[in-house]
């Protein structure tokens, strides 16, 4: 697991993925009440996780990693539908808080193991 400085440059790129993406978001957006109301939407993928931890996990990364939105950005400029880059952009910006915040995408063997350290009350136990 990542640690140390390592750990500290991941989640401020997280930051500054952030960061951009509000940015481009704001240049170019539908308003910020959409922006808030989609965007904590990607953690509905907690639900995958009633289904046990492998399965948790693979859902809750597929909506924690930037390909998918990446994928619907590129999707959405091949296609001419410029109007889902900014639900690609909400999505982005998602994953570059919860980088920042440490909360990074999970193993299978346990919701509190991150590929950014072990996060929540586990954490001390892990030290």
């Amino acid at each position: 697991m990542t640690h140390g400085a390592v750990r500290w440059w991941l989640r401020l790129e997280g930051l500054a993925v952030l960061c951009a993406a509000i940015w481009l978001y704001e240049q170019h957006g539908t308003g910020w009440l959409l922006f808030a109301l989609l965007f904590l939407a990607p953690d509905l993928s907690f639900a995958g996780y009633l289904g046990g931890p492998r399965i948790g996990a693979l859902v809750y990364n597929l909506a924690h990693s930037y390909v998918l939105p990446l994928a619907l950005v590129l999707g959405s400029v091949v296609g001419g539908r410029i109007d889902l880059v900014w639900f690609a952009l909400i999505w982005i910006g998602h994953i570059g808080f919860d980088r920042a915040l440490g909360f990074g995408l999970k193993y299978p063997g346990a919701f509190a193991e991150t590929h950014l350290g072990v996060i929540g009350r586990d954490r001390a136990v892990a030290r």
